[in-house]
Parts: structure tokens; sequence; C-alpha cells
């Protein structure tokens, strides 16, 4: 399949984006492009290993192209390169040392970009300003500058705790012991773990205070750093002892996202039939491994077959569950969307700290779902759907992508759903309204515009 076949896309109103309704069934096999999470580690890695690495299949998206930026102006030199994939080239990475000073690094809306650029940002020979969009910068930060200037980097943020600051870069990071409250986000321990081996004495972390978000993401991390040779001790669930010394050099290729996939997934579910996506890992650290867990307790069967996964919708229809999602947060809104046709209320909990994500993702999924007509509570750590009759409306983005593609979900079922930013998709998935367009035009049925 090449990605020509799914370019006929329909143009975007000048007022928004009309969801497009199906009525029929879904036979449908579908790619998704590389994994962000992964991505930007990986660039990361890169960067700072002990000489030039390829990433093949990387994703292309606004947040990493926020991050080839970000190393760019640090010095790494990044060259994209033709590849196999159907989703944009390669990228062969050089790394330099000491990474560039006196610069300015735009993050946009991307917490990967800040958290992590911001860990390595110690070992440039001079200042490197760290700022973001307007839309982001509410995002937590406080926990990681505390953290930094504990392990010996000089930060200065003007008392605000907050992005836009400076990190005075002297070439080295001293690293040693330090706590940190995480409960914000699993990105700071990530960021961290990260940049720990380019420490001169390396890093012992722990974890204080409320639950850690994301744990999958973490692991991640420690994989993603065991695949170039820095072994990460966890004498804890809640620990971790990075040794200082080199970053390997490797050439990595990248998963899909299975985050990413999980619309389509979930469209089975909703339209009813079958959706196949491609390439999907015998094992993977991604969040989004568990949907084949997570789907199937809601109706659906998932079934991998030749290194794909192909969910269909289930005989007795969309169940109604009560979970704890702290491991796979950033599948709220997919799973929300999947609630509100369900049998019987759902309640997920373990999200509260997905409030401070791109948005307050509880609060714009239970106001959407409202003014749809629809039964949406929020709760301290997380969100109750009770299922009623959904009625068009516009579906706001929030400058989220999740929270748009999960405006796209209720359209297939509900007509006259307007998402009033599907761009917002750019953020992690650009070929989202492509990718969609050819979901429903493989539905086998008149498309109900």
């Amino acid at each position: 399949m090449s990605i020509a076949e799914y370019s006929q896309t329909p143009p975007a109103e000048s007022d928004g984006w009309l969801a497009p309704t199906i009525a029929g069934t879904l036979d449908v096999v579908i790619a998704v492009p590389g994994s962000k999470s992964l991505t930007n580690r990986e660039l990361i890695l890169a960067a700072i290993a002990e000489g030039p690495g390829r990433l093949i299949g990387p994703l292309h998206s606004q947040d990493s192209a926020r991050m080839i930026e970000a190393l760019r102006a640090l010095g790494v030199d990044i060259q994209e390169v033709e590849g196999d994939g159907i989703f944009g080239p390669d990228l062969v990475v050089t790394p330099v040392s000491p990474l560039a000073g006196d610069v300015v690094v735009d993050c946009g809306q991307a917490g990967t970009v800040m958290r992590f650029v911001a860990a390595i940002a110690g070992l440039a020979s001079g200042e490197v300003t760290l700022t973001a969009h307007e839309t982001a910068l509410h995002r937590p930060m406080g926990a990681m500058i505390t953290a930094l200037r504990a392990v010996g980097s000089d930060i200065d943020d003007e008392g605000t705790w907050a992005l836009p600051f400076v990190v005075r870069g002297h070439g080295h990071v001293r690293g040693g012991e330090v706590e940190i409250d995480a409960s914000g986000s699993s990105q700071f321990v990530s960021g961290l773990l990260l940049a720990a081996p380019r420490f001169d004495v390396g890093m012992t972390l722990r974890h204080v205070g409320g639950r850690l978000p994301s744990m999958p993401h973490i692991d991640m991390t420690v994989e993603a750093l065991g695949r170039r040779g820095v072994h990460v001790e966890r004498p804890t669930p809640t620990e971790w002892i990075v040794p200082a010394g080199p970053v390997r050099a490797k050439d990595v290729t990248i998963e899909p996202d299975l985050s990413n996939a999980a619309p389509f997934l979930a469209a089975a579910m909703i339209a009813g039939g079958r959706v196949t996506v491609t390439g999907w890992p015998a094992h993977s650290t991604q969040p989004g491994a568990l949907l084949t867990e997570i789907l199937p307790v809601m109706g659906a069967r998932a079934q991998r077959r030749g290194g794909a996964l192909m969910v269909t919708a289930g005989a007795t229809g969309i169940h109604g569950i009560d979970l704890d999602l702290s491991a796979a947060s950033e599948l709220t809104p997919t799973l929300v969307a999947l609630a509100a046709f369900a049998d019987g209320p759902t309640t997920l909990t373990g999200i509260g700290h997905i409030r401070g994500h791109e948005t307050d993702r509880i609060a714009a999924l239970v106001s959407n779902l409202r003014a749809l007509g629809g039964e949406a509570h929020e709760l301290a750590d997380g969100i109750r759907i009770v299922p009623r009759e959904l009625t068009g409306g516009v579906w706001k983005a929030h400058h989220d992508h999740r929270i748009a593609t999960a405006g796209a979900l209720i359209g297939l079922r509900v007509p006259g759903v307007v998402v009033d930013d599907i761009g917002a998709t750019a953020k992690t998935l650009p070929e989202f309204p492509e990718l969609w367009a050819y979901l429903v035009r493989r539905a086998g049925a008149d498309i109900q515009r």
C-alpha cells in the first residue's frame, strides 16, 4: 500500500470539519505512522550518542518537527534520507559534544520536547532558552526544574516554576542522587533518565509523591536506553539508577504509534465490522499495546494475525466498564467516545493528570459530550459517562489532537458532528484526515454527509 491510497480527503470547511457518518460496516486494513513517543526518545538518544545513527520509519509530525528543530538548534546534524516507509523519510542523526548554546528552543505544544530538551540543555556550552506556544505554558514544569537543579543544572526561571526559562549550560551536568514528584507527568522521569548517561556521575532517581502515571512510557525509556548499551537498575518500582557512560550509536526502527491507531480500531466497534492495523509489534512498551486487553472487555474481539492487529465489533455491542486507566491515560478520549455508545455507564479513573495535557482533557470531554446531548461527569481522578442519545453539533478540539479524533469517532454514528479544528491532529498524526477518509471510503456503504 502507498500513501497515495490515503490521499483523497474531503476539503475542510471554513467553519470546521464535518465528521463523516457511515451506514453499514467496516472491513478495512490500514497503516499508521511511527510512534511519537519512541521517535522523540530516540532522537534525544541519537543526539547524545557516541556516533551517527539512523531512525527508520520515524514519525513526521508537529511534535517530532519541534524536537528536530530543537536538536538542530543545539548543533546536532539531522538529515532526511530516503527510506522504505510510506509516511516520510528516515533520519540520520550525527551528534555533537558539547551541545551548542546561546539558542532559543520553541517547544510548541510538545511535552516531550520541553521535558527532554530541558534535561540535556545543561550539556550545552551556553544559554538555552526554552519557551512554548501560549497554549502550552500551563503545562507542569516545576518538579522538573527542581530535579534538574538538584543534579547541577543552572536554571533561571525568574521564580515562575514554568516555561519560559533559561538553562545556563556549562558543557556538563554533575548528576547524582535526586528525588522528584513526577505524579504530574511521567515525562519528568523519562527526560532525566534519557540525559543521565551523560551526567558526570550518572544519576540515582527516586519518585516521591502521588501515583506515578503512564508507567509504560517509563518502561519504554528504560528499554530504549538498554538497546543503546545503558543498563538501568531498578531497585524498586519508583527508583532508577543510571550509570555514567557512552550511549551506543545505533540504527533503530520506530514502531507504529499504537495510541494513534486507537481511533481506527475503535471505529470498528462504533460502525460495526472490522479494522486491521498493520505492523502491530509482538511486544511493545507503548501504552496503546493495552488496547488488546481493553477493547475485548468493552465487547470487541482482538486478534493478532501475521504482524497485524484485527479488531472486530462484538455481537452484543459496546459494554460499559469501570477501569483504572493510569497506565494508558492517553487512550482516554478514544474510550470516552466508545463509552458514549455503550450499554451502560463507564467510569475511567487514574487519569487526573490529563488535566495538564494540551488542554484539561477531562473537562473538554465532558463539555463536548454535554454539548451533543450526552451525560458525562468530572471526577476528582477521572470521568464518568452515562450513554444518552446524541445529536449533531460542534465538537471543540481545544488544540488537542486526541480530543479532535474522539470527535471524529462520535461522528461515525451521529450525523452533523463538526470538529472545529481537525488540524489539531497534526501534532502527532498529520495524515489523520486522509486516513479517516480512507477508512470511511472502504466501509462498503454510502457515506452520509
